[in-house]
């Protein structure tokens, strides 16, 4: 019987007893959800690194893009307003299109 100690999404309980099998979940306190969003996200992450293709790529992204809109609610924000203070940055500071990277900087 595996034991996972992990946050996990909506549906997987049906989906785990739709498979004719038997679980046991309790639901997170705030503090503990969002404890475990960030442990998600790190997981998740770690996921995209070890992507081998684009497809896997692109599929753990979106799971990193759910756990960012999960993580703005827990903030009392939307994934709107995120967006909007990604834009804003955007706006002032650029995005990482051009591919810059960064050597050193010399204070002269």
């Amino acid at each position: 019987m595996p034991v996972y100690n992990k946050l996990v999404r909506d549906k997987i309980p049906q989906i785990i007893e739709a498979a004719g099998k038997t679980f046991t979940t309790r639901t997170l306190d705030e503090e503990e959800y969002r404890r475990e969003l960030r442990q998600k996200a790190f997981e998740e992450l770690d996921e995209y690194m070890n992507a081998k293709d684009d497809a896997a790529a692109l599929e753990e992204l979106a799971d990193l893009l759910e756990i960012v809109h999960a993580l703005a609610e827990c903030h009392g924000a939307s994934i709107e307003k995120v967006e909007a203070i990604r834009a804003e940055k955007a706006e002032k500071r650029g995005g990482f299109r051009e591919k810059i990277f960064l050597i050193e900087v010399h204070d002269e």
